[in-house]
């Protein structure tokens, strides 16, 4: 069994409106779902991704209203990397972001930033032969956008802690600079450690979990079995709707989910359409009137959109 990289990344913001704004208008992913956390329904789980919402480009917010910001430390992920094509797209970004107010460092193959709540972020030159995962915006060229995850880097203690781990359960491989890749049949992604016993604290702008996607569907029970004889302690497989999950925590502490490709967040809704109206799944239909009379409004990002010359 393999593991086909990331599926997505769970972060936490305190403020929705805004994470919408940065997300879809500024970086050009496409929100894709707008849902509920489904252990606490009455706060957002915001969904944005590629075009056809693929596992790979789905990064997710839960939403906390007010949350104060929290701080990276050891035993979480500190940075999330997503792929570009190019130099070129490295100067677009560059161009991009430090003139809206984002600050932006940037050397020969990367530039790093922080969303507004001070979600570290980089944008790496990578050359794959993974499908790239894009989506559309009117001010953003198809050969300049985000290509999907790469990599997450987190902090740790002891960097070698977890590789035994890593390695013989959830079959890892060991990579240039001392990373961790997994890699299956259709695409794969990286995760590092950098070296920190500093304390972390949950909030806005910080990483709640990583998940990596079961290569296959059906051996997603085999995943959970394969953890628990490798000393993790795994939850029972958790219906989410658009996906099956198990969560655990590695050896030095970073919450792990492993979750299935399908249903999709197409299970609902259809493509053309995603993200417009706040989709529910079906155990919390019932609820509908009061969630949507206590979750913010929040606009469609893609309403009034005029496509630009030459963008995607």
């Amino acid at each position: 069994m393999k593991l086909d990289g990331i599926h997505h990344i769970t972060a936490i913001t305190g403020d929705a409106l805004g994470n919408v704004d940065f997300y879809a208008r500024v970086l050009g992913l496409r929100l894709v779902k707008k849902s509920v956390n489904q252990d606490d329904p009455t706060v957002y789980h915001l969904f944005y991704a590629d075009e056809n919402a693929s596992p790979g480009a789905d990064l997710t917010f839960f939403e906390y209203p007010g949350a104060a910001r929290g701080k990276a430390g050891a035993g979480m992920v500190h940075r999330i990397v997503w792929r570009v094509a190019s130099e070129s797209a490295l100067e677009f970004w560059a161009n991009r972001l430090g003139p809206g107010g984002t600050a932006v460092e940037r050397q020969p193959g990367w530039l790093r930033f922080a969303d507004p709540e001070g979600l570290q972020f980089e944008l790496r030159v990578v050359q794959t032969a993974d499908a790239p995962l894009v989506a559309e915006h009117p001010e953003i060229p198809a050969e300049m956008a985000i290509q999907g995850f790469h990599a997450v880097r987190a902090f740790t203690s002891d960097p070698g802690r977890s590789r035994r781990f890593l390695e013989g359960t959830l079959g890892f491989e060991r990579a240039e600079h001392g990373a961790f890749e997994a890699r299956g049949e259709q695409r794969g992604s990286f995760y590092t450690y950098d070296p920190s016993s500093e304390p972390g604290l949950s909030g806005a702008g910080t990483v709640h979990h990583v998940a990596w996607a079961t290569g296959r569907d059906e051996d997603h029970p085999a995943w959970r079995d394969r953890v628990i004889r490798g000393g993790g302690q795994p939850t029972p497989i958790i219906d989410r709707f658009y996906f099956r999950s198990i969560y655990f925590r590695e050896p030095s502490g970073v919450l792990f989910e492993i979750a299935t490709h399908s249903p999709g967040f197409t299970a609902d809704e259809p493509l053309e359409s995603l993200g417009e109206a706040i989709s529910l799944p079906p155990s919390y239909e019932r609820l509908r009137p009061q969630l949507e009379a206590a979750l913010t409004p929040l606009p469609n990002p893609r309403k009034d959109w005029v496509k630009a010359p030459g963008a995607s």
